[in-house]
């Protein structure tokens, strides 16, 4: 291990009534032990519980311990109040070369992350379309979206700007609220021409289509090739022309 000279490192951990992973903490218990390393690329990510908030460290502390270790080419963003005692911070060296991000969270602020195929989604606080917006321009190469939030969007507002996600191909939205449903298969809302599985709640999906009637989400379901819900029903008439992919 002490002769490393390259590294990629993707990594999330959860740690209790603890801080964030920062630059001194990640050299002191690793990097300095890895004497021949010249190339790293790393996303880390940080999950603490049942933290303090007078123990958090800032954006810029943790850009700051990175800087000084070394490690300039680098982004990074962090939750710097916390949510039921919990937050996330997640810090990548640039470019960003993974194929997945993981854990994303609301204080993501943006970024070019042209490699990414897969993106998990998860927070106890609403994803809002601007959010969304953000992402679509910032990986445009999404294949599979993952979401995690059982939160109602507080704005029902949304931008007059089409959103589109042109090489999406897997929406999973089985652990998320309605509303994201409504987010992601409206079509004046957002545009998925790549759209070939869906994995949601059955009353969910038949609540937004009006049991597969409603025009306003029916583009974005045809090219659907497969369908998962959690429970199994009879496909009606109006099930089978909304799907005529199927």
């Amino acid at each position: 291990m002490s002769n490393l000279e390259e590294l990629s490192l993707q990594i999330s951990v959860r740690r209790l009534r603890s801080t964030y992973i920062d630059g001194y903490q990640l050299y002191n218990d690793f990097l300095k032990y890895l004497t021949k390393l010249n190339k790293f690329n790393f996303n880390i990510h940080s999950y603490i519980i049942s933290g303090i908030e007078n123990n958090i460290l800032s954006n810029n502390d943790i850009r700051n311990s990175f800087i000084n270790i070394g490690y300039k080419s680098i982004d990074l963003y962090a939750d710097e109040k916390l949510a039921d005692y919990s937050g996330n911070c997640h810090v990548y060296s640039l470019l960003y070369l993974f194929d997945e991000f993981l854990f994303m969270s609301n204080c993501f602020q943006g970024g070019k992350f042209n490699n990414v195929k897969i993106l998990f989604m998860v927070d106890r606080i609403p994803f809002e379309n601007n959010l969304f917006k953000i992402i679509s321009q910032d990986f445009t190469n999404l294949k599979t979206l993952i979401m995690h939030n059982l939160e109602s969007q507080k704005s029902q507002e949304c931008s007059s700007t089409l959103i589109t996600f042109n090489n999406l191909i897997t929406l999973n939205i089985t652990d998320a609220h309605s509303d994201y449903a409504i987010q992601f298969l409206t079509e004046n809302i957002t545009y998925l021409p790549s759209l070939e599985v869906l994995i949601t709640t059955y009353d969910t999906l038949a609540h937004i289509t009006s049991y597969f009637t409603n025009d306003e989400t029916r583009r974005n379901c045809a090219k659907i090739k497969y369908l998962r819900t959690d429970i199994s029903f009879v496909r009606s008439k109006n099930f089978n022309s909304y799907f005529p992919s199927m």
